[in-house]
């Protein structure tokens, strides 16, 4: 029996940066503030050239569920659905950059941006899904981001590490 080759570098696999916040906004210069939370997440979210629908689900359900939030005894043991959660959620599609060759990152493993609008759209309908309140920045336009990171916590999530 042959086993197939697997090209791992293009094997899907989204890419997430939560940040725990006390608050977070997203704004567009000439627009303004296009998305705010408070206590809760801001997730930056980067899609690969492979990535599909697929993974989705299993990403929000981490995201919703990592018990990231103190308890009464200061333990990390709430979820953003326990403690009622805000998420902020921005395209970021940097999180890909390869940085192993010159000085210049190369993005040529991101998802082209039509596809990748349509996952991050994705990805905030199913988060929505939960009940939380749930933002947004626009995808592709350039934003800044004020945040106050509580902790600080923050948690690097691949799709292909989620059990």
């Amino acid at each position: 029996m042959q086993i197939p080759r697997i090209n791992l570098y293009y094997a899907s696999l989204m890419r997430i940066l939560i940040q725990r916040v006390n608050k977070a906004e997203v704004y567009i210069e000439n627009q303004g503030t296009v998305g705010a939370v408070d206590r809760g997440f801001l997730i930056l979210c980067g899609f690969r050239k492979g990535d599909n629908e697929s993974l989705l689900p299993k990403v929000a359900e981490k995201c919703l569920n990592l018990r990231v939030f103190e308890d009464n005894q200061g333990k990390m043991n709430l979820s953003l659905l326990d403690i009622k959660g805000d998420i902020l959620v921005v395209s970021q599609f940097t999180l890909y950059a390869d940085c192993r060759k010159g000085r210049r990152p190369s993005f040529d493993t991101s998802l082209p941006p039509e596809p990748a609008e349509d996952l991050y759209n994705a990805f905030i309908d199913i988060l929505s899904r939960s009940g939380l309140k749930v933002a947004g920045g626009v995808f592709g336009a350039k934003m800044n981001i004020n945040l106050v990171n509580h902790g600080p916590v923050t948690i690097w999530l691949d799709s292909d590490d989620l059990s």
